[in-house]
């Protein structure tokens, strides 16, 4: 049970092993399955409530408790990294579409998001961090620098 933002939130966690069910359609393209979760949510947000079901595959051990509090903590690192992502970089305003264009250009913002967030020299949010890379060369450097495993740089 959780509660806050004026709402409270009432989740269940079932887990099976995969072994226990019948076979899952085309089961041998999810490599290291052990596990089928449910999560039966109840949300009560001032006088109202609903309920929805989630089904989840994982690779870890048939343990609804462990399951359960990991799950949270997916979707706060999930929703606080998109998050940055679209503030900072405009994510959802991009209007990139063609070809494997939109999964480069992904991986090129999470890539200068962990270069920003590695570098410690200039405390400041990753904003103004990316904008001052782009228009100081040497900080440019830095980011770069701090992004790169120390053994590269002896």
């Amino acid at each position: 049970v959780e509660k806050g933002h004026h709402r409270m939130e009432n989740r269940q966690v079932y887990t099976v092993p995969l072994s226990q069910l019948p076979g899952l359609h085309e089961q041998d393209l999810w490599a290291g399955i052990t596990t089928v979760v449910m999560v039966v949510r109840s949300i009560q947000h001032w006088n109202k409530t609903t309920q929805e079901v989630q089904f989840y595959i994982t690779s870890l051990a048939s343990n609804a408790n462990k399951i359960g509090s990991a799950i949270p903590q997916h979707w706060g690192i999930e929703n606080s990294v998109h998050w940055t992502l679209d503030v900072t970089f405009n994510e959802d305003e991009c209007r990139i579409r063609s070809l494997h264009s939109p999964q480069n250009f992904s991986l090129l913002r999470r890539i200068a998001l962990n270069a920003l967030e590695q570098e410690s020299s200039f405390r400041r949010s990753i904003r103004q961090k990316s904008r001052r890379a782009a228009m100081n060369d040497q900080y440019m450097l830095s980011v770069l620098a701090a992004s790169l495993p120390n053994s590269i740089l002896s």
